[in-house]
């Protein structure tokens, strides 16, 4: 049972690290659940901190135990959390909400919540994912430099119990995490573009330096300048089973793996 059993937590550093040591320790049952009512080390991707006022949104990190799939086709695992995440905020906030590849929940244009895959492998086996999520809950003051945040309470103009939702978005997950199978793998990854932010839509991105340092030649014959494209316009077109974004640029059709491109939107 994902949520099974649920522990909230007054103050540690972060959902993640603390899940990782009581992994470590071999005595946890797959499925259990953290919450943290404040964290002083949240962490979020490429390194990046959470950042949330105490008590206020949901900090929760779950010890999954991904069986029968390969980490060849770790993605999958990403795309049935996103969905459920999905699924969860969308029961308060409406049919807005969408998925922001890879993983990030959206409602409009406007950031709700992450979520953080940290793997722990014995061998070449996959034991863990400790899977992190952040949602925006409570909060209606965020730091300047954030972008685009939303909260659920700014959505609807309601407070709300975050320990209580967080367990909702646990029953949510589990679903979507029942269907990790290669039967199910195409219904998956067919669903999650379905709800993608900005699907067949144009919007403006820009190439992470990662992106000109790849070897891989897996953009065809197009030669992209570090200059004069590090800002363009472009339209999703798919998302590939391993995760890479195809992004069609100038009629061509562009792969990107995570961290080589980001979405630029307007603040």
């Amino acid at each position: 049972m994902i949520g099974q059993p649920f522990y909230v937590l007054d103050r540690i550093d972060s959902t993640n690290n603390y899940a990782m040591e009581q992994v470590n320790t071999g005595q946890i049952t797959p499925g259990t659940a953290w919450f943290a009512m404040e964290q002083t080390a949240g962490k979020g991707q490429r390194g990046k901190q959470w950042l949330s006022p105490p008590g206020e949104n949901i900090m929760l990190t779950l010890a999954l135990q991904p069986n029968g799939l390969p980490l060849s086709r770790q993605f999958m695992l990403s795309v049935a959390v996103a969905l459920g995440a999905a699924d969860f905020f969308a029961k308060y906030a409406g049919d807005e909400t969408c998925i922001k590849w890879s993983n990030d929940i959206y409602w409009r244009d406007r950031k709700a919540g992450g979520i953080l895959i940290e793997n722990v492998l014995r061998g070449n086996t996959w034991q863990y994912a400790i899977t992190g999520m952040g949602i925006n809950i409570n909060q209606t003051r965020f730091p300047e430099h954030l972008p685009n945040p939303v909260s659920l309470r700014q959505i609807t103009g309601k407070s709300w119990d975050a320990v209580e939702l967080a367990k909702e978005l646990c029953a949510c997950l589990e679903p979507w995490l029942k269907q990790l199978h290669p039967a199910h793998y195409n219904e998956l990854l067919a669903t999650y573009k379905s709800r993608l932010f900005r699907l067949n839509e144009p919007g403006l991105y820009r190439i992470r330096e990662e992106y000109f340092n790849a070897k891989i030649p897996r953009y065809g014959t197009q030669v992209l300048d570090p200059v004069k494209d590090e800002y363009f316009q472009g339209i999703i077109r798919d998302v590939l089973p391993d995760g890479k974004l195809c992004l069609e640029k100038d009629g061509a059709l562009l792969q990107f793996d995570f961290g080589e491109v980001e979405f630029v939107i307007a603040k």
